[in-house]
């Protein structure tokens, strides 16, 4: 037995480990959607595949690695020392294509021990059309992306030739992957090192005590928050905006959890949705489950250790050949990653509120607005070099709680707020794009006792070549809502905008191609409130009113807070008398 101190030391240092991989990759990254964005993630895997720790690895990344350290044993069931393999099989425990996985198997005194992951999405994988998120799809043939089932792609420490030179044949930007497959390369092998002299340190017996005892310490505080909430059976669904013309009806998802506080259990059915579709939107086993788990963990409390312990006592029910399940082959799963797992999360989280106040969350953006979409085309200034690359100007406003508002800058529920805005300034320097306009959108977020965070607007376009800007969203026709009386936000829309000012709204499956004086209006969502507006403390109404994030308007119509003063005065102050009053008729009435 290891004493609580020991625990917390070789814990700590498991998360220190992922963390310098993510400094190797962030520093040395060539593309901006890992360099910049840090769309990627870093894991450490047991030997017999379990998640140990991932820092602040996104959710929806990290935990579908052990599925694909699996697929790594069992395809390769002689693998050795200095072997390193790439995997982005969807169909085999990746989340998608555009995720490329570089996975390192660790040995100490000839014995495997653990593997290092390290996920990152890339600008280009091969795709038919210059995109990494292809709803238009309607198979894995169509969508065109290499697919590598945990490909060996080092072996004694060395690359193997054949599998660059297919990559660099294939992808249309072959110098900015290498660099980002060296980046990979790189961290996975630093990760290597450190849990190296990790086991030299403490020696092997100790450190499998270690895994032993830090899943176990994992599953009693899963077990303990578990049992905090009450008994209930939860049903809610959402659905995908129509989406022409492979689902003109859209794509309904329904949710069932069981939450049995006596044997500390949830269970969150996702077997009852339709059949895989013919277009890009299917989700993977992967991303199903983790969809799910997500959901559930961020109800469970903010500080449960990110490992296959805590996942002991939570179980996710998938079917396969289910669009929100096990996808059957050659279906597409290009856009698993976000579109329908931000409606999975959205919907499991928002349904912990009916548990009672204080329980779960609202829902957050999922408009994957066109200010986050997959631009292309050749930069003037060097020569006509084609570029290509995801670039993440978009906000996303977060859910509200019982207790915080919601965030600002979410993106999306799979992020779990932790991907980076791209620099403005770099992004008018690595590509030929000017952008005009980036603001927080007043009165854009769900209202109520804790309101969400708001909407952003992005205006861009080229600064002379012709853009090709190809992207999917959701919540054009469908907002994020609130719960416990607190309101939804509002819509979000895409666009293009003619020399003349006149606006052309695009549907969900966008194709954009913007010539020069020509711009792009971009608009995501705020998140959903928690409870009920006239609870709100007047003062963070006024705050608000002060910032800009909502208007004066919204503070007496909606939360029953009057202001008075001005702005220009510099006096902005609640009319306590009047505001009582009004929110006395409010709560009447509600």
């Amino acid at each position: 037995m290891l004493t609580s101190v020991q625990l917390s030391i070789m814990s700590n240092r498991m998360d220190a480990v992922c963390r310098e991989m993510t400094n190797t990759i962030m520093l040395s990254a060539r593309s901006s959607v890992i360099g910049m964005a840090r769309d990627f993630s870093c894991s450490i895997i047991t030997e017999d595949d379990e998640v140990l720790a991932a820092a602040e690895g996104f959710p929806i990344h990290v935990w579908g690695s052990n599925l694909q350290t699996a697929s790594m044993r069992r395809n390769h069931p002689d693998f050795k020392e200095g072997d390193a393999y790439l995997h982005n099989d969807p169909y085999d425990g990746n989340s998608h294509a555009a995720d490329h996985t570089i996975l390192v198997p660790v040995f100490f005194e000839g014995e495997h021990i653990f593997s290092t992951a390290v996920k990152a999405h890339q600008a280009d994988t091969g795709n038919s059309l210059p995109t990494t998120y292809m709803a238009q799809a309607a198979d894995v043939y169509q969508e065109g992306s290499l697919i590598f089932p945990a490909v060996k792609v080092q072996e004694n420490y060395q690359d193997i030739d054949d599998i660059v030179r297919m990559c660099r044949r294939r992808i249309r930007v072959p110098d900015q992957w290498y660099g980002d497959y060296l980046a990979a390369i790189g961290a996975a092998r630093i990760g290597e090192r450190s849990l190296k002299q990790f086991v030299e340190k403490y020696g092997k017996d100790t450190v499998r005590t270690f895994v032993r005892e830090w899943f176990d310490y994992s599953e009693r505080r899963c077990i303990d928050a578990i049992k905090k909430l009450p008994k209930g059976q939860l049903e809610a669904n959402q659905s995908h905006d129509p989406v022409e013309p492979w689902a003109p009806e859209g794509i309904p998802v329904n949710v069932k959890i069981d939450i049995d506080p006596d044997d500390a259990l949830v269970t969150v059915d996702l077997r009852d949705n339709i059949d895989c579709i013919d277009a890009g939107l299917n989700l993977t086993e992967c991303t199903a489950t983790m969809a799910a788990v997500h959901g559930v963990l961020s109800c469970l409390g903010h500080d449960l250790p990110t490992n296959s312990g805590t996942l002991r006592r939570i179980t996710v029910l998938l079917r396969e050949n289910c669009v929100v399940g096990i996808p059957s082959f050659p279906h597409s799963c290009s856009v698993a990653t976000t579109n329908l797992t931000d409606i999975i999360i959205n919907v499991t989280q928002s349904s912990f509120a009916e548990l009672g106040d204080g329980q779960g969350y609202a829902h957050g953006n999922y408009c994957n607005s066109a200010a986050a979409g997959v631009a292309s085309g050749k930069d003037w200034r060097r020569g006509g070099k084609a570029y290509i690359n995801q670039i993440f100007l978009m906000g996303g406003g977060g859910p509200a709680s019982a207790e915080t508002d919601g965030m600002h800058y979410l993106f999306i529920p799979v992020t779990a707020g932790l991907l980076y805005r791209d620099s403005v300034e770099i992004d008018e320097q690595r590509f030929p794009i000017l952008v005009k306009t980036m603001h927080l959108m007043t009165d854009s977020m769900g209202h109520g006792r804790r309101r969400g965070g708001q909407a952003t607007e992005v205006v861009l376009g080229p600064r002379k070549d012709p853009i090709h800007i190809l992207h999917v969203c959701n919540g054009l026709e469908s907002a994020p809502i609130g719960v416990r009386g607190g309101t939804g936000s509002k819509l979000g829309s895409n666009a293009r905008i003619d020399r003349d000012g006149k606006e052309h709204p695009y549907p969900a499956v966008m194709v954009c191609d913007l010539e020069e004086g020509e711009l792009l209006r971009a608009r995501d969502q705020g998140g959903g409130g928690y409870g009920l507006p006239a609870e709100r403390e007047p003062e963070r109404v006024l705050r608000d009113v002060e910032n800009y994030v909502i208007s004066e308007e919204t503070a007496r119509a909606v939360y029953g807070v009057v202001i008075r003063g001005s702005r220009l005065s510099d006096n902005l102050a609640v009319d306590l008398e009047k505001t009582q009053q009004i929110r006395s008729e409010m709560m009447a009435e509600a």
